[in-house]
């Protein structure tokens, strides 16, 4: 049976899922890697680690299917985006660990960049904002910080990459150093009307051209893997970071259709056709690029923490001894019994952008117990969601009808209705909820000449639909007292 392989290389772990051409799941395969915590807000990975646990996941569901390398007809990827990566070109090996997305160290780089008064130049060029969240800071702060990287970087002999990037590389064995329209689009350093790298912000930036990868459009040739992984060469033809992936997944073709992934962070992305479309609050972002077609946008809502708080939960708290239990033992609680979790652990994200944030459980009685807690936690996934939404609504003037939702989180029932209450309109799980991988796999189909999008979208099938049973009044309490646990939580911490 022919098959596409989808990467799905994600904050946490890595995993390997095949499709067959219909878009059903055959297999799957996941490996935790570790995470570092060096300083206080800084947040790195092993680059090794993200390439073995990686590999090891192919191996895994290659044998666990049986899967032939001549069965797989192409190769899709997509990646945790914006953690950056640098390598020497010669021997292909990392010169510091990888700083990930979450990573909050170049703050105060953030800052001195906005009294230059360079905010609205990266802006209108990136469709981003100037956080430490993207990679374009990271890259320079390691140019500046780590010795002899600038002038390493300056005579050509380092490469920079995402996620993305770093796996091509390995895979191609070092021939190919290529990333695609939507990875590029979260550096700060690529301008998404020119889709070229911009000459301004990486000089703003003091990063030389010399460092970036070629960028392609998201489905497409790209290269072929290493005869050596696999016993065969296999194409890679689709590629595309993880939230823009399972957009695509979704099957949000149309501009107004958006979904909320529920992973260590919650990403809202709603499709605005063939105009990027910006707002404030919210990011204008690159959704993906198919080979000889124009490039599509999306506006995006980041929240950096939502499943990340139920593994704090479990890990920090200890009130649960798994991220399963979170449902029971919320649901074993009528309401929040008045507390707000704002889980602001590293900053806080869309719409707010306040990388001075910290979290904030607010509202604790005598009565409160750990279930309250547990509910609230999950409450806040839907509650940063709403923001996000409110503010995308208002940057493009559609008002959305539904949301379709993946994601680990997307699992649990208590969340899903509680997100349409607070909302107000259905929720839909698909019956595949790894959309990210799909996504992938998706793009690697039409890369490779076997899919086209038509035929993704009637395939698209909803599992359960969530419809909203919550009193507008009772919504609008709720969700007032959510926005004022917010302010408590804003600029907690000094410059």
């Amino acid at each position: 049976m022919k098959s596409m392989l989808a990467l799905d290389q994600g904050t946490t772990s890595s995993r390997s899922m095949l499709f067959d051409l219909e878009g059903r799941p055959l297999g799957s395969a996941q490996r935790e890697f570790p995470q570092h915590f060096p300083q206080p807000g800084w947040v790195e990975h092993e680059p090794a680690d993200i390439w073995e646990s990686q590999m090891g996941t192919v191996r895994d569901v290659l044998l666990q299917t049986g899967t032939q390398p001549n069965e797989l007809v192409a190769v899709g990827i997509t990646n945790q985006r914006e953690t950056t990566l640098l390598w020497d070109r010669k021997t292909g090996k990392p010169v510091h660990r990888a700083i990930v997305w979450q990573d909050r160290r170049t703050a105060g780089m953030c800052d001195q960049l906005k009294a230059r008064g360079l905010e609205k130049i990266f802006t209108s060029k990136t469709g981003l904002v100037l956080d430490p969240y993207f990679s374009g800071t990271k890259v320079a702060w390691l140019l500046q910080n780590v010795p002899e990287l600038a002038t390493r970087a300056k005579k050509g002999e380092l490469a920079f990459g995402t996620v993305d990037t770093w796996l091509i590389y390995n895979l191609t064995a070092g021939q190919s150093h290529l990333t695609d329209v939507s990875n590029a689009s979260r550096t700060l350093l690529f301008n998404i009307h020119t889709l070229q790298w911009d000459d301004e912000l990486l000089a703003a930036l003091d990063i030389p051209k010399s460092l970036l990868p070629e960028v392609r459009p998201s489905a497409g040739q790209y290269s072929q893997t290493d005869p050596q992984l696999f016993g065969a060469a296999i194409p890679i033809t689709g590629v595309a970071g993880d939230q823009q992936a399972a957009l695509f997944g979704q099957a949000c073709f149309k501009a107004g259709l958006a979904k909320n992934t529920y992973g260590t962070g919650a990403f809202v992305v709603m499709n605005t056709g063939t105009k990027a479309v910006s707002g404030p609050g919210v990011l204008s972002t690159l959704a993906w690029q198919l080979e000889g077609q124009r490039a599509e946008y999306a506006l995006e809502g980041s929240i950096f923490v939502a499943g990340a708080a139920v593994q704090w939960l479990r890990d920090g708290l200890g009130i649960i001894a798994s991220s399963g239990d979170v449902e029971r033992l919320a649901s074993s609680v009528a309401d929040n019994g008045g507390v707000y979790f704002v889980p602001a652990l590293v900053g806080l994200g869309a719409p707010h952008w306040d990388a001075y944030a910290r979290g904030a459980l607010v509202g604790i009685t005598r009565g409160v117990t750990k279930a309250h807690i547990a509910r609230a936690t999950l409450e806040a996934m839907a509650y940063q969601t709403k923001d996000a939404i409110v503010a995308m609504e208002g940057a493009s003037g559609l008002r959305l009808q539904e949301l379709r939702v993946d994601g680990g989180a997307s699992v649990n029932d208590l969340l899903m209705q509680f997100q349409s209450d607070i909302l107000g309109v259905p929720v839909l799980r698909p019956k595949v909820t790894e959309t990210t991988a799909l996504g992938a796999a998706f793009l690697a189909g039409i890369g490779a000449g076997v899919l086209d999008q038509a035929t993704i979208a009637g395939r698209w099938a909803v599992d359960r639909r969530f419809d909203p049973a919550m009193k507008a009044a009772e919504q609008d309490r709720l969700y007032g007292t959510w926005k004022r646990a917010v302010e408590r939580s804003l600029k907690w911490v000094e410059s």
